[in-house]
């Protein structure tokens, strides 16, 4: 599945005035490379996210690039420096060439090693690899590591071969990570999920069908949409390796609330989740919790509330990688501007469920 929009328009989308006026007075760094602004009365023109001080709306343009400013006779800002590449193209090619070193590694390569080699100091790289990318180095690495061991297994190699292929130096370190990042013991993975039994249903709701699902630790999957079949088929392609059967009866009581809270959105929810998920998606889906119904909040102000306020597209990500409909809101997210981004199950149902909270958003407009 796509994730979700972040607050940039798609390349092709027009950029209105009014649009690139709210993205200038938010310093959003995210329309940068997209258009310059120039000031008439300092002759100057920058890129949407520079720091330096506002000017005046009135002494506003706009221009599609450095050239067509230049054109027009104004020279590129000292502090932003629009007409070279932008900052943030720059630390994403810098953080894309250590991921394919940590990749390539059989060991994960010291903090210093991967600075060195992007050219940046241990401090700055670590920062800018955390912004971009929303973990740590270390964690990057962890993860492509279990990546590896579970690839091996779903091959059919034995435990021990796994671990040692990818790169674990004890088995202890491996068996410590497993069930954080297989999700089960790396014997149950390798006969393919085994034991892992989720339990489901689909239903009528307020918008289409409802297809809840649950483990044994609580509603892991609420998926919205207009057919059974295919429901049931996005269900099985989330978890593949898991036993997905039919809900008992008593199941029907699940189904009952999740329709409730489809209906009423900002009502209680008390049943538990099984949320899943990275460390830094659970931070993204536990700050969209927080969001008050009747209330939005932008991708920039979420990545602000988990302390991370350059990791915009992580968080637009994470976003779109939710499987757990209205009970994690993030259909409450909007762009920079107020308007609606796209939802995974339809910004039709994002409108609904956002004006049955009664907070006015009833409408796409984008």
């Amino acid at each position: 599945m796509l994730a979700e929009p972040d607050t940039v328009p798609a390349e092709g989308e027009p950029l209105t005035e009014a649009r690139m006026r709210a993205a200038v007075a938010a310093r959003d760094a995210g329309f940068d490379g997209r258009f310059v602004y120039a000031v008439r009365s300092t002759g100057i023109y920058c890129r949407p996210g520079c720091p330096s001080r506002a000017a005046r709306p009135e002494n506003l343009s706009f221009h599609a690039g450095p050239a067509e400013a230049e054109e027009a006779g104004f020279r590129p800002c000292r502090r932003c420096r629009p007409d070279e590449a932008a900052r943030s193209a720059r630390q994403a090619e810098a953080v894309t060439r250590a991921c394919r070193l940590i990749e390539a590694a059989e060991a994960p390569p010291p903090l210093d090693a991967l600075a060195g080699a992007v050219g940046l100091s241990p401090f700055h790289f670590h920062r800018i690899f955390k912004a971009v990318t929303g973990v740590t180095p270390k964690a990057y690495a962890a993860a492509h590591r279990a990546g590896r061991a579970a690839d091996s297994l779903a091959e059919g190699r034995s435990v021990t071969e796994s671990l040692y292929a990818a790169g674990y130096g004890a088995p202890s370190r491996f068996y410590a990570d497993a069930g954080e990042r297989l999700g089960m013991p790396p014997s149950v993975y390798r006969k393919g999920g085994a034991g892992e039994r989720i339990a489901f249903a689909v239903g009528p709701c307020a918008l289409g069908l409802v297809l809840v699902a649950a483990t044994e630790r609580g509603i892991c999957a609420i998926l919205l949409g207009d057919a059974a079949d295919t429901l049931r088929a996005e269900l099985a392609a989330r978890f593949p390796k898991a036993e997905i059967v039919a809900g008992a009866p008593d199941f029907a009581a699940t189904v009952a609330a999740v329709v409730r809270l489809v209906a009423e959105p900002g009502g209680p929810f008390p049943l538990p989740l099984d949320i899943g998920g990275t460390a830094f998606q659970q931070r993204v889906w536990q700050a969209l919790r927080r969001i008050p119904a009747g209330t939005t909040a932008t991708y920039a102000e979420i990545a602000r509330a988990i302390g991370e306020p350059a990791a915009v597209r992580a968080v637009a990500m994470a976003c779109g990688a939710n499987r757990i409909a209205v009970a994690i809101p993030c259909h409450r997210v909007v762009r920079s501007d107020g308007t609606l981004s796209g939802y995974r199950w339809g910004p039709a149902r994002k409108a609904a469920l956002l004006a049955r909270e009664g907070n006015g958003r009833a409408e796409e407009t984008s």
